[in-house]
């Protein structure tokens, strides 16, 4: 045993990188393509360098304006050009949902984040939103919304409304992008998130990984959302949810080691940043699960759907958390 102990090559220490730094995509390659355990040690070695290992903190997704949405991602079963079985549905109640961010909020959810599926809202529609955002805020929660592409002045509405985080995702490879959704351009998302900034909210921002995409281009993701300036504050890692009659639910699986090598790079190159195992977490084994949080996941949906697809149940998260000695952010140990 010794003997083979000595064979062992010594882990090379982990390299410091700044937090503002500009990620070249051949650098996040670089980091893709390191063996599979020294990548998860170095991210492991990140995350504990900013976060609490043991803390992992709950956001509750729920969908105040589902289906209908004129935009036509290749991934998204709300896109009003495909026939998914998604029916087009009005802004909810406001007592519905506050109903259902109080539910979220006595199970540990420390955030709601609230999604419409516009192509980007109408005044009257940030008029409504701002009202429900006010009162999910008068619950004691951190709000989040998800409304599309905003015309000037509405994000400083929503901030005075109360909203805290604005989620708005880059998806894929800038480059790959319009391969994936025709009907808007990246500079698009570019320019909602910079208004989002100029307002003062923080960004929650990120992808969807298992769309055909190659190691290349998932590095090409990561580099776009780390040079962003400053970086998210949230970082959803999406594995793509296959819905019948969207253009990818014939997409390859992904393997699960990609998901997991996408999760690491993520830590390594945002820090400071919140990473969130976020669609595509009910069809993951608890192992696997366990693997993302050592690589620097510190952040999940929690709740029995996203939008319009499956997410594990409450009592199989708090088992798998109970599991993995995990707890709540915000709960003492």
């Amino acid at each position: 045993m010794s003997a083979f102990v000595q064979t062992l090559e010594p882990l090379k220490p982990l390299q410091s990188h700044p937090v503002a730094a500009y990620w070249r995509k051949c650098q996040v390659e670089e980091l893709f393509d390191l063996p599979f355990l020294d990548l998860v040690f170095q991210a492991a070695q990140v995350h504990r360098a900013h976060f609490n290992p043991q803390e992992i903190q709950l956001s509750t997704l729920m969908s105040i304006k589902t289906g209908g949405c004129p935009e036509d991602c290749e991934y998204c079963p709300q896109s009003a050009h495909y026939q998914t079985g998604v029916e087009k549905q009005q802004l909810l109640d406001i007592e519905e949902i506050l109903a259902k961010a109080q539910i979220a909020k006595s199970r540990g959810a420390s955030r709601f984040c609230m999604g419409a599926a516009w192509r980007g809202p109408k005044p009257k529609d940030v008029a409504q939103v701002s009202e429900i955002i006010a009162a999910v805020k008068g619950l004691g929660l951190e709000t989040c919304g998800t409304f599309g592409m905003l015309q000037e002045g509405m994000a400083e509405d929503l901030k005075q409304a109360g909203l805290d985080y604005y989620n708005h995702n880059l998806d894929t490879d800038p480059e790959r992008y319009n391969d994936i959704i025709h009907t808007r351009a990246h500079e698009d998302r570019m320019d909602t998130l910079a208004k989002v900034r100029h307002a003062g909210l923080k960004v929650c921002c990120g992808g969807i990984v298992g769309m055909n995409e190659t190691r290349a281009e998932r590095a090409g993701l990561i580099a776009s959302l780390a040079n962003l300036d400053p970086q998210p504050e949230s970082v959803p890692i999406n594995q793509l949810v296959k819905v019948e009659g969207t253009p990818l639910a014939d997409a390859a699986d992904l393997d699960w080691t990609e998901f997991v090598r996408t999760i690491a790079v993520a830590r390594i190159t945002m820090p400071k940043s919140y990473v969130r195992l976020s669609a595509g977490r009910s069809d993951m084994p608890e192992a696997m699960q366990a693997l993302c949080f050592m690589a620097g996941a510190n952040s999940i949906f929690y709740g029995d759907k996203l939008l319009t697809t499956e997410n594990p149940d409450q009592d199989h998260d708090r088992e798998l958390m109970t599991k993995l000695d995990l707890r709540p952010l915000g709960v003492a140990g």
